[in-house]
């Protein structure tokens, strides 16, 4: 039954049956999030498998997942049933939902697969309620795609930092921004870390560094109120860590190099001049062997 429950995994949307260094990250956004949302009603807009809002739901009042893939829906629906859950079709930029009537809205990894940035802000504090807080992340453009030269096909138009951050301070007074990045884990810090007793190190064997913010951070994650942030432990540094993923993500990888060298041990055998002759000196039986078969 748990498995025609599965979406298929296309790398739009992170489903519960991949381990991969970004289920990491993807599930500590959502841990650093618990915070905000006790005894909360919450918007996870896009909600994709919902496993976020299911999630968010053990410790909110209540949650409604909301995303607009009618698959992802349905699946949602059958797989997470809570009495204070509940999942709805619709977009960023046309949320289904009554105006004022969210406490707290999270919303990962969306707003780069749409231009419509505006209008989705525009609705994001449309269904908040006044002193409602906003907690998104989005992959900043450099360090995601620029540096590494990586072009990712479900997404749009993905922001840089200081892009990301000047969009939101135009819809919300006060904003706190936050970083991510993977280690064997994955890590969320405020720009300066070292305030925490958190340092980052980096090194080789011929030589050692430290920084007092962390480095090259791949996401960015912004807290947004209308309302003061003052009584939010923010400037908390935090680190999601869960052997069981890193080891199937290894295992996974160690697989994959097991395959690569057999196929290149088998082409090499192909290609090599004593299998080659091997074939030629042998073709007469192998003809023999066939015309036997027909007959």
């Amino acid at each position: 039954m748990e498995e025609k429950l599965e979406m298929n995994f296309t790398g739009e949307r992170l489903v519960t049956k991949v381990f991969e260094y970004w289920t990491l990250e993807h599930l500590h956004r959502y841990a650093i999030s618990t915070d905000f949302v006790k005894n909360k009603v919450v918007l996870d807009l896009a909600s994709g498998e919902g496993y976020g809002s299911n999630l968010l739901s053990k410790y909110a009042h209540s949650v409604v997942g909301i995303d607009i893939s009618e698959e992802a829906i349905k699946n949602s629906v059958i797989k997470y049933q809570r009495s204070n859950l509940k999942f709805l079709l619709g977009s960023a930029y046309k949320i289904p939902l009554e105006s004022e009537s969210i406490d707290v809205v999270v919303s990962f990894e969306t707003i780069e697969h749409h231009d419509q940035h505006e209008e989705m802000m525009s609705e994001v504090k449309r269904v908040l309620k006044n002193d409602g807080i906003l907690i998104i992340s989005s992959p900043d453009k450099k360090n995601y795609s620029d540096i590494p030269k990586y072009t990712n096909p479900y997404h749009v138009k993905e922001l840089y930092t200081e892009e990301f951050h000047n969009l939101i301070e135009q819809y919300f007074q006060n904003t706190y921004m936050l970083y991510q990045k993977s280690i064997f884990g994955s890590i969320i810090s405020s720009r300066e870390i070292n305030s925490n007793g958190l340092k980052e190190f980096i090194g080789n064997y011929s030589a050692l560094d430290s920084f007092s913010q962390i480095q090259n951070p791949v996401y960015n994650i912004c807290i947004a109120s209308q309302s003061s942030l003052q009584d939010f432990q923010l400037n908390t540094n935090s680190i999601f860590f869960n052997n069981e993923i890193i080891s199937n993500y290894i295992n996974a990888n160690n697989e994959l190099e097991v395959l690569k060298s057999k196929y290149i041990e088998v082409e090499n055998i192909l290609n090599s001049n004593s299998y080659k002759l091997g074939r030629f000196f042998t073709y007469p039986i192998r003809s023999i062997k066939k015309y036997l078969q027909k007959s």
